[in-house]
């Protein structure tokens, strides 16, 4: 707007006025369209499929109020002997990085709000003179192609979230899956650590007795030393067994995030010894059909697939945006007082010369063919891992009832037998002891062989939930779409 120096201030009143209200409009609609947080940081369907799959609630700690519940609640679990199932629940909500992942989502949920809001536009306010000749200048100034795009990108950020909530999911389920593993092998440690030490015990008796009888000449040395020696193995293999069961306990604390006062004298306790072994393995079902439909990863890739698919689209759309961009500016000028204003508007377009977009789209193209590929090899894994994961359940599930049903009971016969002698004086007491030895290596495979069997169960468990794919995982960020304007967001 042009005026004398004199007239200067009458006209800008209703000039600045009119573009306020323009302003006031413009930001009244772009309001409208921001988007708030996802209800409960987008926790809720992953809270609802750990449910499904583990029977267990999550209960992130966002305050002070959730620490002292889920402190409260890890003290009642602690309690008691921990059972498979308690040890899963106090995990949940113990494990400071399953926390971390939960917060991880949060994140997330920042940015899918984030990808709802439209840039702010740009307002610049210029003021020019030339002797008594004064120019001013209201422009408005905002990216067209973004706007147009917006729709397409804030579709490619709830996909992404989608997936961030699957791979959360199998995070938390996969940790479930380690944690049973780390439970069975800290009972079975528990266990196996007992009896060797009344092994020890044992071995220690027929030592002792037979240094006393070689002392008094009723024992050769050769039969001493094996007296000895078998003593001297009870021992290396009795610490060995307890060396393995600090160890798996450890390992079962860190899973659980156990620490401080959570580990002291009793804190943690276990049950005497694992489950017993049912007398026919469950029913599992179509165990590759199931796998198909349910493992997260496969959920994940797919999705992936999708996603991709969409950046392509974007890319495509945006080698037409980019080459518009649209600059509003009104400019009112005048000389006199009463002489009518002059208005101008300009539009201005970019010119494709130097960039087509069309490496953009070679790399969404190649992108989307990846996830292509990988969704399918995912597939052909799932496929052969529950096949693997079932066989091994099955075979572990015939040697485990072997070793109950035919070995343990044959080596107790065996030593009835022997007692049966023994007490008939036909035989003598290191006869005894060396067929109690043999006893204990069926008692430790029968012990061996139902951990694996229990091992075996968990391992197809988590063949049949996935395990989250690297690409998809929360913390790691895809490759993200050029935005228009060409720039990555």
């Amino acid at each position: 707007m042009r005026a004398t120096p004199r007239a200067a201030a009458a006209p800008v009143g209703p000039a600045a006025a009119r573009a306020a209200r323009a302003a006031m409009l413009v930001a009244a609609a772009l309001a409208a369209g921001c988007s708030a947080l996802p209800p409960d940081r987008g926790l809720g369907p992953v809270r609802e499929l750990v449910q499904q799959r583990l029977g267990h609630t999550l209960h992130p700690e966002r305050d002070a109020n959730d620490a002292a519940v889920i402190d409260e609640r890890v003290q009642r679990l602690l309690a008691a002997p921990l059972t498979a199932e308690g040890a899963v629940q106090l995990a949940l909500l113990n494990h400071r990085g399953l926390q971390a992942t939960l917060a991880e989502l949060d994140i997330r949920a920042a940015d899918l709000a984030q990808a709802g809001r439209l840039p702010n536009p740009g307002i610049g306010f210029a003021r020019s003179s030339n002797g008594a000749e004064v120019e001013h200048e209201i422009g408005l100034h905002f990216s067209l192609a973004r706007l147009l795009a917006q729709p397409l990108v804030q579709r490619i950020e709830q996909r992404r979230f989608a997936e961030a909530q699957a791979a959360t999911a199998a995070a938390v389920i996969a940790h479930a899956s380690q944690v049973r593993r780390a439970w069975i092998e800290a009972v079975a440690a528990n266990e196996s650590a007992r009896y060797a030490q009344q092994v020890l015990e044992a071995a220690e008796a027929g030592a002792e007795l037979a240094r006393r009888m070689a002392r008094v000449g009723n024992f050769n040395r050769l039969q001493q030393a094996r007296e000895q020696g078998f003593y001297a193995q009870a021992a290396l293999d009795a610490t060995r067994a307890e060396q393995h069961r600090a160890a798996t306990r450890e390992r079962l604390a860190r899973l659980l995030g156990l620490w401080g006062t959570q580990l002291g004298e009793g804190a943690l306790r276990l049950p005497e010894r694992l489950p017993d072994l049912p007398a026919v393995p469950r029913d599992w079902g179509d165990v590759e059909r199931r796998a198909v439909a349910e493992r997260l990863d496969l959920q994940a890739a797919r999705a992936g697939v999708e996603g991709s698919g969409r950046v392509l689209g974007l890319v495509r759309t945006e080698r037409v945006l980019n080459a518009v961009e649209l600059h509003v500016a009104r400019e009112s000028s005048r000389t006199h007082r009463d002489e009518p204003a002059t208005r101008t508007w300009e539009l201005t377009f970019e010119l494709p010369i130097f960039d087509f977009g069309d490496l953009r789209s070679a790399r969404a193209e190649a992108q989307h063919r990846q996830a292509l590929h990988r969704a399918a090899a995912a597939a052909v894994d799932a496929r052969s891992e529950v096949r693997e994961a079932y066989a091994a359940l099955r075979h572990a599930h015939d040697i485990a009832r072997h070793h109950r049903d035919e070995l343990v009971p044959i080596a107790r016969r065996i030593s009835d037998e022997n007692l049966l002698r023994y007490n008939g004086m036909l035989i003598g007491v290191f006869e005894l002891l060396a067929d109690a030895r043999a006893q204990t290596h069926a008692v430790k495979a029968s012990i061996d062989a139902l951990r694996a069997y229990w091992l075996a169960e968990a391992e197809l468990e988590l063949a049949l939930i996935g395990k989250p794919m690297a690409g998809s995982l929360p913390g790691v960020t895809p490759a993200a779409p050029a935005t228009a304007g060409g720039d990555p967001h």
